[in-house]
């Protein structure tokens, strides 16, 4: 996946652990909220946090939620 460009409007956060899952991060709300103020239209993030989002579509932007490494490809 070496040289693979992200689209101009994704934004990725999270944390990756040694076996390779994503795990939660803190503030991810405020994080999310800053990107879509930045014009990002697309957030892939802990699937932790976006399961913690009470009503995702008020912030704007659109959320993709990976558990591990490999599912994060996926969208990249």
């Amino acid at each position: 996946y070496k040289n693979r460009h992200v689209d101009a409007g994704t934004i990725v956060f999270g944390e990756a652990g040694l076996t390779g899952e994503i795990r939660g991060v803190s503030q991810a709300e405020q994080r999310i909220r800053e990107a879509k103020k930045m014009g990002f239209t697309r957030c892939i993030m802990p699937q932790s946090n976006v399961d913690g989002i009470i009503e995702p579509e008020k912030l704007g932007i659109r959320l993709v939620g990976v558990s591990n490494v490999a599912e994060l490809l996926q969208y990249i």
